[in-house]
């Protein structure tokens, strides 16, 4: 009998080690302690040639909000790939101050900060043009530390201030690398490098248990909502912003 008990103190041990063994690092991983989401990138496999108009792509050339000598998207995918070198960890945490101060982050967060290197503050922005539009936003209370980390409200602000592309990935000569791509509920960068049928890549961050930040997943995420690319011409929403205060003062 003491032996039958002993043997069964240890199975039990040794089932409660097996247990923790495997919830922990789960737990780890869910909670946003662990990441396991790889920085690494997908090799590109498209061997065809894209057919743009030149006016267009000259014209997105041109396009420099921060006057750094880069264009706009080569920016945003440039610091979206910068952004994942870090590996966040995926959690929805709240800032005060708006932009993630830790190692953590959502899928907004990975535009607003490659968005910002670029020189367009989401934050700011966003505020700017809620306080001007509140009707088109869905906001009870309007707190700029969050409004533009949450998908609706970038697709509104998307939709009235970027240019609106193609939602179809099948028109692959459509898509640029920095492009902006939204998803119910999500959202990410387009990548520059393709799949053999020539989609790109989708660099985004979905969740704890994502293998990578660059995913073949552009058309198999969801359904798109919006396709988008940066206009500087939406920089005006913050002297409008302040020439309101100047006006009220």
């Amino acid at each position: 009998m003491v032996q039958r008990s002993i043997r069964i103190a240890v199975a039990l041990s040794l089932c409660a080690c097996a247990l923790l063994v495997v919830t922990g690092p789960v737990y780890a991983i869910a909670s946003g302690r662990l990441c396991i989401t790889s920085p690494e990138r997908l090799e590109n496999r498209y061997e065809g040639s894209l057919h743009t108009d030149p006016s267009a792509v000259i014209s997105d050339r041109s396009s420099d909000a921060d006057s750094d000598g880069i264009a706009d998207n080569d920016d945003v995918l440039a610091a979206a790939l910068a952004y994942i070198q870090a590996r966040p960890h995926y959690k929805s945490v709240y800032y005060p101050s708006g932009y993630p101060d830790d190692e953590h982050g959502v899928c907004t967060d990975v535009v607003a900060i490659a968005c910002r290197e670029a020189g367009y503050d989401l934050q700011a922005l966003v505020a700017a043009d809620v306080a001007r539009r509140p009707e088109a936003y869905a906001i009870e209370i309007p707190d700029p530390a969050i409004d533009f980390r949450r998908t609706p409200n970038l697709r509104v602000f998307f939709d009235a201030h970027a240019q609106r592309l193609t939602s179809d990935a099948r028109n692959i000569s459509e898509w640029r690398g920095g492009d902006i791509v939204l998803y119910e509920g999500h959202i990410g960068i387009v990548s520059d490098r393709r799949n053999e049928r020539g989609v790109p890549y989708l660099i985004h961050h979905s969740g704890p248990l994502q293998l990578r930040y660059e995913e073949d997943k552009l058309q198999s995420y969801g359904h798109i909502v919006g396709h988008y690319r940066l206009d500087p011409t939406c920089l005006a929403l913050l002297s409008q912003g302040a020439d309101s205060h100047d006006s009220a003062t």
